[in-house]
């Protein structure tokens, strides 16, 4: 009848139950409810109810053969030891034997269940996170700290799992809490009264902690977030730091924001430790009362001795459930703590809105242009951006791309009618933010993993990054997270060849040689233009050794297309254009020979 009425009839067996356990994680984790934190919480309870309520049969199971054994142990007391009955001293040891068996075996699929669901809940919003993430771009860490994103993809989906991996023992504790009870209500009904209100009142005096817990352990996490950017900003910036000098200053004060960290976590502690002892003391306080109860009623024969153990034993067996209940509010405290993080990221809307018909997709883009600054690079050729301001630059790009929105078009159709994913499998931009991950060198030039050295090794000859990728182990040595292992100037080597195997039809890159000394440069300009012959390549640079390989360079003068031609023809005729590519030279008769 139990079982009916889980609606669980078929899970006859352990297969049958583990057949419910989907591979993790999940292909897809679903559309979240991010409208709040509460939301996003019970989003998560409808996407796993099915392993919910299993688990809550068997924590309902198990945790009923718990609270069966104090009936089982005082019925074995006044039917077999009192009367000295071997039969019923053997019925009743039979009985407990049983129990124990039972409680093993459904303690064991209870288990697995709430590893099941933690897991599941842990890695579904570490996919709807990163899914987001993914889809918002480089808008993210301008609208929430680095800290906070490091939070959400780590501890966060932690402290959700262990909110659902609870739920099941929740059920049976309410389950068997409301059992016990009747029974202790039927031994004794003082008994029943004096136990039956010393649970709740623990609760009322423990419940109103849960609050400030709450709300110190939001703080705790705020600030963790900082230190954590923090320490981002100096493993990323910690080659310049030593150039400059400024190690001691920056450690100085990762400290002392470290110390405030550490104050916030004992604030965290103290209240989880005074929470902690109340449920020991007051559990404590309840069990010393039943007993000098149940002894007295024992003594005046209102109760059998047998009676008087199974209530010690129900007793203490309330602990259980008592301590779940308050374990649930904990986790689900700081559950709500993480979802609200979580709740924050999922709500920031990436810079550009994919409204396009998913079927309108282009096999091919010849001709992009900008209105606002008339800009069309001619296809298929080597075009150089110079312009006076590098940020007048990335604007174009950034329309050109469509990483944000404008009246672009390609080919006279407007960018905002091809979809997002088309676009960006033909238009790329590779600027010098882009970001390595740690892993095989291989893998992080060419993530589609053609796997064909030859062309790896064409691409790495021509950024000249032979170097670079001899002083990692070749090609299958080990790359540091964000390319640590490597100078500034491999590294934005490494940045070129990788974007030179993605094969794009429309290849912007912005600034790809300013790290690098004149001869590389020279060899890097000379084999670009051979490499990316019949595909259209646009290079945002000053540098007056990769001008002179363009096909034609655009001279861009606050935000606007000023002139068109080659490097010599512009040196020739504006001398604006002349000024730019020649004020960081110390050698202008390099130039001028160049122009004749």
């Amino acid at each position: 009848m139990l079982i009916g009425c889980f609606g669980l009839q078929r899970l006859r067996n352990v297969n049958d139950v583990m057949r419910l356990l989907k591979p993790l994680p999940q292909a897809d984790p679903g559309e979240p409810d991010a409208r709040s934190a509460v939301h996003y919480l019970l989003w998560l309870l409808r996407k796993q109810w099915r392993s919910l309520l299993v688990a809550g049969f068997f924590g309902t199971t198990w945790m009923a053969c718990i609270g069966a054994l104090p009936g089982a142990i005082g019925q074995g007391i006044d039917d077999g030891i009192a009367p000295r009955d071997t039969g019923g001293l053997i019925l009743w040891s039979s009985v407990i034997v049983g129990l124990a068996i039972a409680m093993a075996g459904l303690g064991t699929i209870r288990h697995r269940m709430a590893v099941y669901n933690f897991l599941n809940g842990a890695y579904r919003t570490v996919q709807v996170a990163t899914r987001h993430a993914t889809r918002v771009g480089a808008i993210l860490p301008r609208r929430i700290a680095t800290g906070e994103v490091v939070s959400v993809g780590s501890a966060d989906p932690t402290a959700i799992g262990m909110a659902l991996d609870v739920i099941g023992r929740t059920i049976g504790s309410v389950v068997t809490f409301i059992a016990v009870a009747i029974i202790l209500l039927n031994i004794s009904p003082l008994l029943g009264t004096i136990i039956l209100i010393g649970l709740p009142l623990q609760a009322l005096i423990i419940g109103p902690l849960l609050k400030p817990l709450q709300n110190r352990e939001h703080a705790y996490r705020e600030e963790q977030g900082k230190l954590t950017s923090r320490a981002n900003d100096i493993v990323a910036g910690l080659r310049v730091l030593r150039g400059i000098g400024g190690e001691e200053l920056f450690t100085t004060r990762y400290a002392e924001k470290s110390r405030e960290v550490r104050e916030f976590g004992f604030r965290v502690a103290a209240a989880s430790a005074v929470m902690k002892g109340l449920q020991m003391l007051l559990p404590g306080v309840l069990l010393v009362a039943v007993t000098w109860v149940g002894a007295r009623l024992t003594a005046a024969g209102t109760i059998s001795t047998g009676e008087l153990v199974a209530v010690f034993g129900y007793t203490a067996f309330l602990m259980m459930p008592m301590g779940t209940f308050l374990e649930t509010a904990r986790k689900y405290t700081s559950a709500y703590a993480a979802a609200r993080r979580i709740v924050t990221m999922l709500q920031v809307e990436p810079s550009v809105s994919d409204t396009a018909d998913p079927h309108a997709t282009v096999e091919r883009i010849d001709r992009l242009l900008d209105p606002q600054s008339g800009l069309a690079p001619t296809p298929r050729k080597l075009t150089a951006l110079a312009c006076t301001d590098t940020a007048d630059a990335t604007a174009i790009i950034d329309r050109l791309a469509r990483y944000v929105d404008s009246d672009a078009s390609a080919d006279g159709t407007p960018l905002a009618r091809i979809p997002l994913l088309n676009l960006r499998q033909l238009v790329l931009v590779s600027d010098n933010d882009a970001y390595f991950f740690a892993g095989r060198l291989r893998d992080q030039l060419d993530p589609r993993g053609s796997g064909e050295d030859a062309r790896l090794l064409r691409a790495v000859e021509t950024a000249v990054a032979s170097d670079a990728v001899d002083s990692v182990g070749g090609l299958d040595g080990d790359l540091d997270a964000e390319a640590r292992n490597v100078s500034g100037g491999q590294r934005q080597r490494l940045r070129l060849v990788r974007a030179l195997l993605a094969d794009a039809p429309n290849l912007y890159l912005i600034e790809p040689t300013s790290a690098v000394d004149a001869h590389t440069e020279s060899l890097i300009a000379q084999r670009l233009r051979e490499y990316r012959t019949g595909l259209t390549t646009v290079v945002v640079t000053t540098s007056p050794l990769m001008l002179e390989q363009a096909d034609e360079v655009c001279f861009i003068d606050d935000g606007k297309v000023k002139a068109t031609g080659t490097h010599r023809e512009l040196i020739a005729s504006d001398m604006d254009y002349y000024a730019l590519v020649t004020r960081d030279s110390a050698e202008p008769e390099i130039v001028e020979e160049v122009a004749t």
